[in-house]
């Protein structure tokens, strides 16, 4: 049994019509990234509380904080990525939230990662986060410390209580195979799945339709007795270095390929 999320800005910046699109796809759980263009660490308290009873009277369930946390140069402020830290925790209390993901930071000016000092941070993060009982998960994203499979392995060895936001596009985006080089190596530290798939050509697509193997992977993540999150993030209309974009139709889209995907393998949600 798996869930279904989604990144639900993906659908409208507006939370009205993001909830309109969930409940149109039967998603009854989101990652909570923006709301109405404001970037979920930045809401104020007033928007929390209206965001809380628009969820709740929708039957919708926060996921995942998916905050920006560690999408910077490692030369910016580690005071600065604590106190965002201590934001994303409360945000997860607040919406019973047991995820928070994050990023393992951009090269310093001199165009070089500074190893020890991402797993110093993200040691220190991550803690900070287990301190709540919530769990740090670590998307492979383009560009930073772990896009690699090979780094995000030493990371994930390195950095005790991290898991693995297992993303197979960024993985392509990257030059690496997703499947079954990174899923083989990061597997036993996967803890969420976010759902998005590139063409040969390098466009992106809904899952199942390009070079990421995602049959393989569902199929593989099934008999591996994964029970954790599937999240949506399509960005079929756009895709930028802090969110992306599909609109509600292309939304439809991306959430149809990977229904499609589960009923014919028979793995259903709880």
């Amino acid at each position: 049994m798996i869930r279904l999320s989604a990144f639900a800005d993906e659908i409208s910046p507006a939370l009205d019509e993001q909830i309109v699109g969930l409940r149109a796809e039967t998603i009854r759980h989101l990652d909570l990234r923006s709301v109405d263009g404001t970037n979920v660490l930045d809401l104020t308290g007033e928007q929390v509380r209206t965001i809380q009873r628009a969820l709740a009277a929708a039957g919708i369930h926060v996921a995942a904080i998916a905050s920006p946390i560690g999408k910077t140069s490692i030369d910016a402020s580690r005071e600065d990525d604590v106190q965002r830290m201590r934001r994303a925790v409360d945000l997860a209390r607040l919406f019973s939230a047991p995820t928070i993901r994050a990023f393992s930071y951009y090269p310093g000016a001199d165009g070089r990662f500074d190893r020890e000092e991402i797993v110093e941070r993200l040691r220190t993060l991550v803690a900070l986060a287990g301190e709540a009982d919530v769990t740090v998960m670590h998307e492979n994203e383009k560009g930073i410390y772990g896009d690699t499979a090979e780094r995000c392995a030493d990371l994930l060895g390195e950095v005790p209580g991290l898991r693995a936001a297992f993303d197979p596009a960024n993985f392509l985006q990257c030059g690496e195979e997703p499947y079954p080089h990174a899923y083989d190596l990061l597997r036993p530290a996967i803890g969420y799945v976010h759902v998005k798939d590139v063409a040969a050509d390098g466009s992106l697509v809904p899952a199942g339709r390009g070079e990421a193997h995602w049959p393989d992977i569902l199929a593989a993540l099934r008999s591996s007795g994964y029970t954790g999150v599937l999240s949506l993030e399509p960005h079929l209309a756009s895709a930028g270095r802090f969110a992306g974009f599909s609109g509600p139709e292309l939304f439809h889209e991306a959430a149809t390929a990977l229904k499609g995907l589960l009923d014919e393998m028979g793995w259903a949600e709880e």
